[in-house]
């Protein structure tokens, strides 16, 4: 990292899409349900029923088992056999945070359960290794041991010797790390399974608490994870990072005014950062931060969120700093998707943000940035990795014509134990499967690899682990922006703290239902338009609309219809056709209002009260 802020190059102006898949000719529903499929390959621990992946079984049986503890299950990182927790809670923080800005688009795709299941067996894992307060087991399995073997995760002999953090041995970082995971996962099962949520932020806290109290970096206590995952940018970024997470999952003030008061002092407002990842936070923290700016919550703390807000937009804008002559996003040699991955999501998200907020963004050189700008940067990266680029090839396993045959994974690359049962031994497996030149004899589904070079070259060996290694860190930050695209221009994002559609609630009897337009007099619906602003000579409104309660008793199960409507809306739930009140309104009380607002370039949108409830 480069404390001092490097040359600011202009964001290239790329064209604004708001077509839906197939007119940019990929299939981002496709794309999204292999990317949610390739984290039932990673699993570990006792395979459910509804396992898709019938190539992969049981494995890690026996993980905590020396160490007097349960730590079966969870993930494996990358293509070796071993639990990194860093790496796993960003991966699950990333998807949680996908869903939680796009889970009504995956929910629309069909893929909604099968993601809640991906991050749920993460968490259950992160609950089994966080079995105190101060105590976090950090890594199941050596990376030494583990490098020196090719074997299948069914037929392991190196040790699953277990490493934890407790308050004698800090690690603020994977503490942090593991408490964001489970506070944005607390998000995302809310409205889903209550008493689940309950138990994630329980965990959450006290992992955020254990993190702040006892300070230290993770690979000074376990000290075997530095070869593979050391934190170089250290635990402030994490500190800040788990503080937002909480604010966004509980709104308690406790955490907006710890971002506030730590923001200086723990690099929020100084780090001008270019990379994203399982290391390095700064740019998420920024972004959420000013996600809170923008939605008016920034109160006492508004100056310092400024500056949280200018660093996050300084990442934007150096996202297209340093490319390959194809047009990739470059960061480093190894593994170089997991940056591309992560910046898109941010600039996907952001992009959402400043249309919520009906704002660009203006880089250091004076550019301004339009979000149908910024979010056409970030689909370029995605087309790019699902075939878009000088080689033609898909770096998603399993999607398109071309894609790597040979990737550095131990499952993938070893015939499954359903097709041949014979053991493969540890040295055994270099000889029999790492060395063939063969195609892998399971398709890693899915699984983004590590990409190309600087120049756009690739070589698809499985030895080449700098290009041909998956992670799911690289896959996680997918999932929430194919899920974006894919819905095209009807997607959109709220400032709200919540947006997962709900599940239908049991009926209740109600004292009175009315159905139809007899009911409009009583129930008014006043719409303005609160600002406008031209982009690419169209131009753009968003309108104000206050729906009032003239009733003398309280106003619940309102049902709306809007016709004519041609962008983002917020403030209300949909569900097909039709509105609802938004899950923290219960009921709208006699007289009282609330409001919703939408975007785009048409006269006002039809809204038609349908049916509703008064008790």
């Amino acid at each position: 990292m480069d404390e001092k802020s490097l040359p600011m190059a202009a964001l290239l102006v790329v064209v604004f899409w708001v077509g839906r898949a197939t007119a940019a000719g990929h299939d981002y529903g496709e794309a999204l349900t292999k990317s949610i499929l390739f984290f039932e390959a990673q699993r570990s621990g006792y395979l459910p029923s509804n396992q898709r992946v019938q190539w992969r079984g049981n494995s890690g049986l026996t993980d905590g088992k020396i160490n007097g503890v349960d730590l079966v299950g969870g993930y494996y990182d990358a293509g070796d056999n071993v639990k990194f927790g860093l790496p796993m809670a960003f991966t699950i923080t990333m998807m949680s945070w996908g869903i939680i800005e796009y889970g009504g688009q995956i929910d629309e795709s069909g893929q909604l359960q099968h993601a809640l299941d991906a991050v749920k067996w993460g968490t259950d894992y992160f609950i089994k290794a966080h079995p105190q307060p101060y105590v976090l087991y950090g890594e199941v399995g050596d990376g030494n041991t583990d490098h020196y073997c090719w074997q299948r995760p069914e037929d392991m002999t190196t040790s699953r010797a277990a490493y934890k953090i407790d308050a004698d041995h800090p690690g603020s970082d994977l503490a942090g790390e593991t408490a964001a995971a489970m506070a944005s996962a607390s998000i995302v099962f809310r409205r889903y399974n209550s008493s689940y949520s309950a138990e994630l932020l329980k965990h959450a806290h006290q992992l955020f608490d254990f993190a702040d109290k006892y300070r230290g970096k993770y690979d000074s206590s376990i000290t075997v994870a530095q070869k593979y995952y050391r934190s170089v940018s250290g635990y402030a970024d994490e500190l800040l990072w788990a503080a937002a997470w909480l604010y966004k999952a509980t709104n308690n003030e406790y955490y907006l005014n710890y971002l506030g008061k730590n923001g200086d002092s723990l690099g929020g407002t100084g780090w001008a950062i270019t990379e994203f990842g399982w290391d390095v936070k700064y740019a998420g923290v920024q972004t959420l931060v000013a996600q809170f700016l923008l939605a008016g919550k920034g109160g006492k703390h508004t100056p310092i969120f400024k500056k949280y807000q200018e660093k996050a937009e300084y990442f934007m804008c150096s996202c297209n700093a340093q490319k390959t002559p194809g047009g990739l996003i470059f960061r480093q040699r190894w593994n170089n998707m997991q940056f591309v991955t992560s910046a898109s999501f941010l600039m996907t998200v952001y992009s959402d943000y400043l249309t919520s907020a009906a704002k660009s963004l203006t880089c250091a050189n004076g550019v301004v940035v339009s979000p149908p700008e910024l979010l056409a940067l970030a689909k370029s990266q995605v087309d790019y990795i699902l075939g878009d680029n000088p080689r033609a090839t898909s770096y998603m396993v399993g999607y398109g014509k071309n894609y790597p045959q040979q990737v550095h994974h131990r499952a993938s690359s070893i015939v499954s134990y359903k097709v041949d049962p014979s053991f493969v031994s540890c040295r055994g497996g270099y000889a029999a499967w790492f060395n063939r030149k063969a195609s892998d004899p399971n398709t890693l589904t899915g699984a983004v690899v590590g990409g190309p070079d600087a120049y756009d070259n690739f070589a698809d060996h499985r030895d080449n682990y700098e290009q041909t290694e998956p992670a799911t860190y690289n896959t996680a930050p997918l999932v929430g922006i194919l899920a974006r695209l894919h819905a095209g221009h009807t997607a959109h994002n709220q400032l709200l703290s919540v947006e997962l559609p709900s599940k239908p609630i049991a009926n209740v009897k109600p004292a009175r239902n009315y159905q139809g337009q007899a009911s409009l007099s009583m129930i008014s619906v006043d719409q303005k338009v609160t600002t406008s602003w031209i982009d690419e000579g169209r131009t753009f409104y968003r309108y104000s609309a206050i729906v009032t309660n003239k009733y003398s008793k309280n106003l619940k199960s309102l049902k709306l219809r809007i016709l004519n409507l041609y962008g983002p809306l917020w403030g209300l739930n949909r569900a097909g056709d039709y509105y609802f009140f938004p899950d923290w309104i219960d009921s709208l009380a006699a007289g009282k209002s609330i409001e919703f607002v939408y975007i785009h370039s048409a006269s006002q949108a039809d809204v038609t009260v349908l049916s509703y409830t008064l008790v």
